[in-house]
């Protein structure tokens, strides 16, 4: 079973390859123009929310007790999993 100090880690490192990830696409989204500059900024609108609210998951794991911890892992592994399914959608998005 993994720690909280492992799963604090985990989240971390995810989250920091996430938002190197995101200010590369919004430098890419500022350069588009017209429908596609619409249809870039509203995905990256999404992802900011959904990484927004996965930031918050992992504070209150960090802030959480050894004990309590497990119990707000569901939430954040819920948040995560949105924000890893924004994030592939746009990934591939950014790719073309």
């Amino acid at each position: 079973m993994t720690t909280r100090n492992e799963y604090v880690e985990q989240l971390k490192n995810k989250l920091d390859e996430w938002n190197h990830d995101i200010a590369k696409w919004e430098d890419k989204a500022r350069a588009k123009k017209n429908d596609m500059q619409i249809n870039y900024e509203m995905t990256m609108d999404d992802l900011r929310k959904k990484r927004d609210d996965a930031t918050v998951k992992l504070k209150e794991v960090q802030a959480s007790s050894e004990d309590a911890w497990k119990e707000l892992k569901a939430g954040a592994d819920s948040a995560w999993a949105s924000m890893r399914e924004a994030y592939d959608k746009a990934k591939t998005h950014f790719q073309k």
